[in-house]
């Protein structure tokens, strides 16, 4: 589980992350949040993304042994990821979205940042929006999808779901896929971690995941 914030001087205010508890391979955990602008922060700036991550994040790394990651995009190999959770009303802008981080070698660590950023979001509140412009739209998962690309000194490619949902199983490499046929996204790229959580821009709220889960063929 990561509290992510990496964005906290542009806030004012805080959260809280609990790791309840674990059946089998599913977890249950919630986060809590109160996020206003500070002085230097604007309202399109994310103020933190609480999460959970499987594989690699930044300069934390579990091995391939305990986790199945790096995979390569082109190796096709099949990935659940399946996520039942309840978001409070009224929760300000924010947004619940899975996370995938391809790299371009299958050994990244602390000093290797990401070619590509793979957002899949499943709700999204107070009209969070996604970086980038619209590029196209798509159906995956039982659902359209609007994608958009960004660049943050990486390429941001974003799923955006048109009707929100609180409970979904994907398979990761649906979207990639997608990616690779318009030629965004190259076979020989690795994905290194798999993240799940809530970007929040601004308001108070919190998102309770009653259960979730990564299963790697």
């Amino acid at each position: 589980m990561n509290d992510n914030l990496w964005n906290q001087e542009k806030a004012v205010g805080g959260q809280c992350v609990r790791d309840n508890s674990r059946t089998g391979s599913a977890i249950s955990r919630g986060t809590s949040y109160d996020w206003a602008d500070s002085a230097t922060g604007k309202d399109h700036d994310v103020k933190s993304y609480a999460g959970t991550v499987l594989g690699r994040h930044g300069g934390w790394r579990a091995g391939k042994a305990s986790t199945g990651l790096p995979i390569r995009v082109g190796d096709r190999r099949k990935v659940t990821v399946s996520w039942d959770f309840s978001v409070s009303a009224n929760p300000g802008v924010m947004n619940v979205a899975h996370d995938l981080w391809p790299h371009d070698k299958n050994t990244a660590d602390r000093q290797d940042q990401p070619t590509d950023e793979v957002m899949i979001r499943l709700d999204r509140q107070g009209g969070a929006g996604p970086l980038g412009t619209r590029y196209g739209s798509v159906s995956l998962g039982g659902a359209m999808r609007d994608l958009y690309r960004g660049d943050i000194g990486w390429n941001v490619h974003s799923f955006v779901r048109r009707t929100d949902t609180t409970g979904a199983t994907l398979n990761p490499d649906d979207f990639t896929r997608t990616l690779v046929r318009r030629k965004l996204l190259g076979d020989d790229k690795y994905v290194s971690g798999i993240e799940s959580g809530t970007e929040v821009f601004k308001g108070k709220g919190r998102l309770d995941t009653k259960a979730y889960a990564v299963t790697i063929g």
